[in-house]
């Protein structure tokens, strides 16, 4: 119960706020959009380079976590993809959408700050860590199966393939910011310090704007679609994603502070992004949307429950 009060509580409250301002009218849903592109374009990206700069980059970058952690969330996503086809016999299409939500969870905006509450800014080292590869793994893998599916029968062009990849991560603010920590950090460089100031007043921002604007985005969502579908997803991301996680994180022997990093990250409920992946194909947009919605609040008890089990 503790656990709840001090650690889960004060971020879903920001949440929550953001929530209640825009269903009140005190701020408008544009507003909540402009701070969602701020927090994930431009604060979050600043977070994440003053990580990066300062990591122990040979110490915190190490294959066990790494391969735990993807093994686990690549699993999810081709168990929702199949689920989806042969329990609920939707549309391959749909099916990949749908396993993107089980394989993207929300690493920067819920895991982080969750993380930090329970352990200390010390303990999130490996949360950068994951974070680092996140977004390049899973658009990868959620473009090159979509891409596949939809040439079924045709013929895949792989030179086209190729620029729909290399233009969706490349362009990505958080891959563009880790690289350039990446060349800070290993080429021994050090940021000129009125540069430096201003990335840090917005790193310290990115948490709070990101959990306010969040509860703004949840208030455009409704509860539609397939129930049982929806339902299946929230089970994969809440419960199945974790408990692989645990297991792999236990075979491979991680050290405590990885272990708790890499579980809490794969309790969290799915990103935003998992909309955006699906409005760019625009299918399966309203499972997305709804399974957004109610693992985010589902995942105040099942974050709870995973703190609690936690060494």
């Amino acid at each position: 119960m503790q656990a709840l009060i001090t650690v889960i509580l004060p971020v879903f409250l920001l949440i929550g706020s953001g929530w209640v301002a825009t269903r009140a009218g005190l701020t408008p849903p544009a507003l909540s959009e402009a701070l969602t592109k701020f927090s994930q374009t431009i604060a979050f990206p600043c977070l994440l380079y003053r990580a990066v700069v300062a990591l122990d980059i040979a110490h915190e970058f190490n294959a066990p976590l790494l391969v735990s952690y993807y093994a686990a969330a690549g699993a999810c996503f081709y168990i929702g993809m199949f689920g989806a086809r042969f329990i609920f016999r939707r549309d391959w299409e749909d099916c990949v959408v749908v396993g993107f939500c089980c394989l993207f969870s929300n690493t920067l905006m819920l895991a982080i700050p969750i993380t930090e509450r329970a352990y200390g800014h010390d303990a999130l080292a490996s949360n950068f860590a994951i974070v680092a590869i996140h977004a390049p793994f899973c658009y990868v893998l959620g473009i090159v199966t979509m891409e596949v599916v939809r040439s079924r029968g045709q013929g895949l062009n792989a030179a086209a393939l190729g620029n729909r990849i290399f233009k969706q991560v490349v362009t990505n603010p958080l891959v563009v910011a880790l690289a350039i920590g990446f060349v800070v950090n290993l080429g021994g460089l050090t940021t000129p310090a009125p540069v430096y100031a201003a990335v840090n007043m917005l790193a310290n921002a990115a948490v709070p704007v990101g959990l306010f604007a969040i509860g703004g985005v949840l208030t455009q969502y409704r509860l539609e679609g397939d129930g049982r579908l929806i339902a299946m997803v929230c089970g994969i991301t809440l419960m199945l994603h974790p408990t692989l996680m645990w297991s792999f994180g236990r075979f491979a022997d991680l050290p405590q502070g990885a272990f708790r990093s890499a579980v809490i990250t794969a309790a969290v409920a799915p990103g935003v992004n998992t909309y955006v992946f699906a409005n760019i194909y625009g299918r399966a947009k309203r499972v997305a949307a709804s399974s957004v919605l109610l693992t985010t609040i589902g995942s105040i008890l099942t974050v709870w429950l995973w703190l609690s089990l936690l060494p």
